[in-house]
């Protein structure tokens, strides 16, 4: 799931100065007290930009092939100790799909599909309280963790529809922040 960001050379909210100055081309920049052109610096960045950049937000980033964004993994039963061989395929907008309000992960266990439905109320909450969106990769970590719980306890189903309460324990007991 993406959503536009506000672009750092524009101001957020459409008030105050800008984040950064650009040079204009060919004209010559002081930076580091050396006189260097638009090709050398592209931009010379303000005291706010900088303040911004010290704190990063730890993330999860979608980097690679969707299909490996969660390693293969087994899971063992509690109660018969049977072992189940899973692998993260993909996921989706269940809101196009089946018309739920959820972010749908596919999974293949043991050659079976599996649908872990996310609600997305969750995403929403986690958004307000984060300030940042929860990227696709630590949301195919949350589907992982509750196929994993629902696997130990032997409740196979080829649809699951986690409702928003188990979605946001789940990214806590994960860590994700």
């Amino acid at each position: 799931m993406w959503i536009p960001q506000p672009r750092s050379g524009k101001p957020e909210g459409g008030a105050g100065k800008p984040q950064g100055r650009e040079a204009a081309p060919g004209a010559p920049v002081r930076a580091g007290g050396k006189v260097q052109t638009r090709n050398e610096v592209a931009k010379v960045p303000t005291e706010t930009q900088e303040k911004r950049n010290e704190t990063p937000r730890p993330m999860l980033a979608n980097i690679g092939a969707m299909s490996t964004f969660v390693p293969d993994f087994e899971v063992t039963s509690k109660l018969t100790g049977k072992v189940y061989r899973c692998r993260f395929s993909h996921m989706w907008n269940g809101i196009a799909t089946r018309h739920s309000d959820t972010i749908d992960t596919q999974f293949f266990v043991e050659a079976a599909s599996m649908v872990v439905g996310l609600a997305h109320t969750a995403f929403v909450k986690f958004r307000d309280k984060s300030k940042r969106d929860l990227t696709d990769r630590e949301a195919s970590f949350v589907a992982a963790e509750f196929l994993r719980e629902r696997l130990e306890e032997e409740d196979l189903r080829p649809l699951y529809d986690v409702p928003e309460s188990e979605v946001l324990r789940l990214i806590q007991q994960i860590g994700i922040k």
